[in-house]
């Protein structure tokens, strides 16, 4: 018996320890992970909308998700005005922030029709193609386990930088194209709308990213225009123009 017990403590110790060994090998990109105070903030509100319910169409991202309620303001109500739609965009967020607001409350008590991602440009200063790749997936599949109802729209992240040797452009490129592989063309749809931002020299000019990265009026009416006819099939609803 007691040999039995040994092993058996043996057994569990091991398991444990390989564990521990995988999720010590987890990139940071797939851990959910919060913020601090004024994040939380941004947080509750998005929450607060979700309790409110009457939700057809959600925008998951970070600040240049939020930024439809800035410079897209006027872009906003015009393609998504009348469409039920929810903005749970937060300036500075990772992949793995959206991961642990997907656990905490941003889509509790919600049946969009569809979710709108774009999220990955914040990891690129500090993570691999491969590790935001696996984040963006990640963020997918938890939608897709929470929300099975729901249909994806899974853009690449946006081109960054003046120009068009900018690192961190190559980095969220080389992700964008790991991460794409999760279209499935029923329920998961990628889309790569970064071109329409650029000049014929590849460089992003100011009119449309004002710090070459953020978005103008004009870089969320290129936003909106070119995801609408995607937009407008997966919602069920006529194009926009």
């Amino acid at each position: 018996m007691h040999r039995r017990l040994f092993a058996a403590l043996i057994l569990s110790l091991v398991a444990s320890w390989s564990l521990n060994v995988a999720t010590a090998a987890d990139p940071d990109t797939i851990v959910p992970v919060p913020r601090d105070a004024g994040w939380m903030k941004r947080q509750d509100q998005i929450n607060e909308r979700a309790k409110q319910g009457d939700v057809d169409l959600i925008f998951l991202g970070d600040s240049i998700t939020q930024g439809w309620e800035g410079a897209g303001k006027g872009v906003w109500a015009k393609y998504y005005g009348d469409r039920k739609a929810m903005n749970a965009g937060i300036g500075g967020d990772r992949t793995q922030h959206v991961l642990w607001r997907l656990d905490n409350g941003n889509i509790a008590g919600i049946k969009p029709k569809l979710a709108v991602i774009m999220i990955g440009t914040n990891n690129s200063g500090a993570n691999t193609s491969e590790d935001i790749a696996a984040g963006i997936k990640a963020i997918v599949a938890k939608l897709r386990d929470k929300l099975p109802q729901t249909k994806i729209l899974l853009l690449g992240v946006f081109p960054r930088g003046e120009k068009a040797d900018n690192p961190q452009r190559a980095v969220n490129a080389k992700a964008n194209e790991i991460a794409k592989s999760v279209d499935d063309g029923k329920n998961v749809f990628y889309l790569d709308i970064g071109p329409k931002f650029l000049s014929d020299d590849g460089s992003l000019a100011k009119d449309i990213m004002p710090d070459y990265l953020h978005l103008s009026e004009k870089g969320y009416e290129i936003w909106a225009k070119g995801i609408e006819q995607h937009v407008a099939e997966l919602l069920g609803d006529k194009p926009k123009s």
